[in-house]
């Protein structure tokens, strides 16, 4: 089986980037009450699972489908 480490990246700075500012995003909407209940709770784990993929920059939804946004190596 395969751990975190040893998976390789497939994340690149911008899509990074962008995870991380629709999670705060979504933060600061759930504390201001704008989504609430079920909304909040949906949105929250959507916004946890963007900070820890950007945290690891590598989501398993890319390698389902093959994609990557890292770039191409040199």
């Amino acid at each position: 089986t395969k751990t975190m480490i040893d998976m390789k990246k497939n994340m690149g700075g911008i899509d990074k980037t962008i995870r991380v500012l629709i999670a705060i995003a979504i933060g600061i909407l759930i504390y201001t009450n704008v989504f609430t209940g079920t909304w909040a709770i949906i949105l929250g784990v959507i916004a946890v699972v963007f900070l820890i993929t950007s945290f690891f920059s590598f989501c398993p939804l890319y390698t389902l489908f093959g994609a990557s946004t890292c770039g191409k190596s040199k």
